[in-house]
């Protein structure tokens, strides 16, 4: 059903173009009209057309005139003018408010007709328009959670943003590189005024995980992480690295408005953990800051800033710098890290040059925290007195070129002896695996089969037999059994049959098609080929 607006102060003008439509169009259209400006501007407001015939002469307000006033609240109208007058001021005016169309009273019915169905096809388009995007937001409004959940759960369990993390950082369309996370916790109260009771309290909020999540939304701009028992974690995506007073002061204001909202909705206690700003590779920092500001306070909002469990630093301490070289360390980054390490002891020399007993206390804390670093990463024994030397040595130096040299260098060592030991790892295990595959290419493999003989799970065996193998389990099997069936082939008392079952596969078609993919021609072709060569030679 099309509203259709008549606005002419001729009534046979009304009544022929009634007549056309209802000769035309029949029960499709629900018609109205009026005589005077001013009266169309009331029953505009009212009935709301899609559709409005306007008459530029009429009496009091003109037709120019009550478009503009239509416009207001009733936008999406599509007007079509009518006008005995061919004038260009009304018709470049006309245009500028959106006029499909500027008629030339008198008006056939062949012109009525198609400059009306036209005005319905462009109602339509817009309809199914509005209807596929109601469809969209409604898809939407189902998928944007679960991705929301999928993003904070990723950075949660990979404990940074990469990964599956950074996928779902792109379909939620986040731009920015700095965020903080904090975390909404709630519970009964007891009488001290402390939460209890968070499993059966998460029981009782399940069902109202949506509401509380648009709660948050109305406060924050930020990604609403699932539940984990009675805490829901949430990302806030920020532009700027810095994080000054002012910002941190909103957020804590705008955490206890929610808080206040939340605690008049629902009849439980509800607290707030705020952590640091941080670049996204190193987000998981800011929700264990977020924890800690939650576990070392009572208040209803804690901001990790606020409290004495966040570090400080001197003005000009160059902490990035000592984070970028522990980084260093942890991806064995042996040049990267010596370069760092020069760095830092560059800005230990400007600025405490006058205190070198301090300049080595602080060389040897980065050096045996660097050791422990690569301790960690695994492969390696730790024997207690492998360092009985440190201490001695650093307190015979009165050189700092020394002092800065024995610093980098065991920096680098620290940082090569992660590397080896991940490189020795990751290649014994795709030996072992190598071997295995080798010596049991007849049977049945599988990557599952394979990476459950070397204790590794599947997905984790699958990307580093690719990065050591160079290539991925199923070509390195199919290379095997290949190579193993050119062998066979050329030995003329085993049939193309038992060749096919003699490298594991149960299907002889198959096995040709897989034996020609990787050599580029039949069995029976490359068995042939091999005798002419036998008697050639």
């Amino acid at each position: 059903m099309y509203k259709v607006m008549l606005a002419d102060d001729e009534g046979i003008v009304i009544d022929s173009l009634n007549f056309m439509i209802n000769k035309n169009f029949k029960d499709q259209c629900e018609v109205r009209s009026a005589k005077t400006g001013r009266s169309v501007i009331e029953l505009a407001e009212n009935f709301r057309p899609d559709i409005a015939f306007m008459d530029i002469q009429m009496p009091g307000i003109n037709g120019i005139e009550a478009m503009k006033e239509i416009r207001k609240y009733s936008p999406t109208t599509i007007f079509i003018v009518l006008s005995a007058y061919d004038k260009f001021d009304y018709a470049r005016e006309a245009i500028s408010l959106g006029v499909m169309q500027y008629l030339h009273k008198p008006i056939s019915q062949k012109t009525f007709v198609t400059v009306l169905q036209t005005a319905m096809d462009q109602i339509d388009e817009k309809r199914e328009k509005r209807s596929d995007d109601l469809k969209v937001k409604e898809k939407l409004e189902i998928v944007v959670p679960v991705m929301e959940s999928g993003f904070v759960s990723a950075i949660l369990l990979q404990g940074d943003c990469t990964g599956d993390a950074i996928q779902y950082k792109t379909l939620l369309g986040i731009e920015q590189e700095y965020g903080l996370m904090f975390i909404l916790e709630y519970g009964e109260e007891n009488e001290k005024g402390n939460l209890t009771n968070p499993v059966g309290t998460s029981f009782k909020v399940q069902s109202s995980y949506m509401a509380i999540r648009e709660m948050i939304k109305e406060y924050f701009s930020a990604i609403v992480g699932p539940m984990l028992t009675n805490k829901i974690p949430c990302f806030l995506p920020e532009e700027m690295s810095d994080e000054d007073y002012e910002n941190r002061s909103q957020i804590i204001e705008q955490a206890r408005e929610l808080i206040h909202k939340l605690k008049y909705q629902f009849d439980l206690k509800f607290r707030i953990g705020i952590g640091s700003r941080q670049p996204l590779k190193e987000i998981y920092t800011s929700y264990q800051d977020a924890l800690n500001a939650l576990h070392n306070s009572e208040r209803t909002v804690a901001h990790c800033r606020d409290l004495p469990i966040f570090c400080g630093y001197e003005e000009d301490y160059p902490k990035d710098l000592e984070k970028d070289l522990f980084d260093q360390v942890k991806e064995g980054k042996e040049e990267n890290a010596k370069d760092t390490a020069f760095e830092f002891f560059h800005w230990m020399e400007q600025k405490f040059s006058d205190y070198e007993l301090d300049v080595k206390l602080k060389a040897l804390e980065f050096v045996l925290l660097a050791e422990h670093i690569a301790y960690e990463s695994g492969g390696m024994t730790y024997h207690f007195r492998d360092r009985k030397d440190y201490l001695p040595d650093l307190l015979q130096m009165t050189d700092l070129n020394q002092l800065r040299q024995w610093f980098a260098n065991k920096i680098g060592i620290a940082a090569r002896n992660v590397k080896s030991k991940k490189h020795e790892y990751s290649n014994s295990v795709v030996e072992q695996a190598k071997r295995y595959i080798q010596n049991n290419y007849r049977k049945d493999l599988s990557l599952e089969s394979v990476s459950r003989k070397v204790d590794m799970s599947s997905y984790y065996f699958s990307k580093l037999f690719k990065d050591v193998a160079g290539m991925n389990f199923i070509e390195y099997v199919t290379k095997i059994r290949m190579e193993a069936a050119k062998k066979l082939l050329k030995d003329d008392t085993v049939s193309v049959k038992e060749v096919c079952l003699k490298c594991g596969y149960g299907d002889p078609n198959y096995f040709s098609r897989i034996f020609k993919k990787y050599v580029g021609i039949t069995p029976s072709e490359f068995r042939g080929d091999a005798r002419e060569s036998v008697k050639e030679g």
